[in-house]
């Protein structure tokens, strides 16, 4: 069968589609911003991957980045420090043996094994009763070099008090040593303290007895002066016993004691 000659009309008619087509081709290709530098692939009709990015085509003239399928963690490495060589092992300082790991030694840098740590020699003390009982003062324990080492702890009176510091007792004498020189200074320095608190409620306590007599004498003189006489006193005279004062009515020879201020 001969083959039908198109005519010019049909020639046109073909050419004017395939151009219709070609354009509608090209309005489907999205070109990247990237795409002289990154290599764009054309994975579906829909997604197109740029590099190591997906791409959405939305159909609405905009690309729309997909959401990876999962994220890589980085790779966690754990280093584990080596084991101390037998030479390299601290020394005990009661048992004098090398030991590996303790207790006192990492957190108070205190040489002694798990082994012979003592609850009563190695005991713990709170900064408090560290400042009572040595008399030392924040910057003797904190910037008094070394500082020593303490852990905190929640105070178990009462929940929204600060958290305790608490030192080892013995460090805490050492430092002490360090601060009054001597034992027997630091003795003589608590003794000489108590001493002055004791002297300081006992003049508080004869000064409040001092008024309490006072105001009961004057209440009690103040009945008796109904009578019609009325005493003339001699001159005074101080009792150094009782801490007090008498003088002697020169009519009828009553004694009267009183007190001054």
């Amino acid at each position: 069968m001969d083959q039908m000659e198109l005519t010019q009309e049909q020639k046109n008619r073909i050419e004017k589609n395939r151009q219709k087509a070609l354009l509608l081709k090209k309005s489907k290709l999205v070109s990247h911003p990237y795409a002289k530098t990154c290599d764009a692939v054309s994975i579906d009709k829909a997604i197109i991957k740029v590099g190591a990015t997906k791409y959405k085509d939305t159909g609405g003239g905009f690309l729309l980045e997909e959401e990876p399928d999962h994220i890589e963690e980085p790779p966690v490495f754990i280093v584990q420090e080596p084991p101390l060589l037998e030479e390299h092992r601290p020394t005990c300082d009661r048992c004098e043996k090398k030991f590996a790991t303790s207790w006192l030694f990492e957190t108070y840098d205190c040489k002694v094994c798990d082994a012979c740590k003592d609850p009563e020699i190695h005991r713990l003390i709170t900064k408090t009763e560290a400042m009572k009982e040595y008399l030392l003062k924040d910057c003797d324990l904190d910037r008094r070099e070394p500082p020593l080492k303490f852990i905190t702890k929640k105070n178990p009176h009462h929940n929204s008090w600060g958290e305790m510091k608490l030192y080892l007792q013995i460090q805490v004498e050492d430092r002490a040593l360090e601060v009054w020189g001597t034992e027997e200074k630091l003795e003589e320095e608590i003794k000489k303290r108590e001493e002055k608190k004791v002297a300081t409620k006992t003049k508080k306590y004869h000064k409040q007895m001092k008024e309490l007599r006072m105001n009961m004498r004057s209440s009690l003189y103040d009945k008796t002066t109904a009578a019609s006489h009325t005493h003339e006193f001699g001159p005074e005279s101080y009792n150094e016993d009782e801490d007090n004062y008498t003088h002697t009515c020169i009519t009828c020879k009553y004694v009267e004691t009183f007190e001054k201020m």
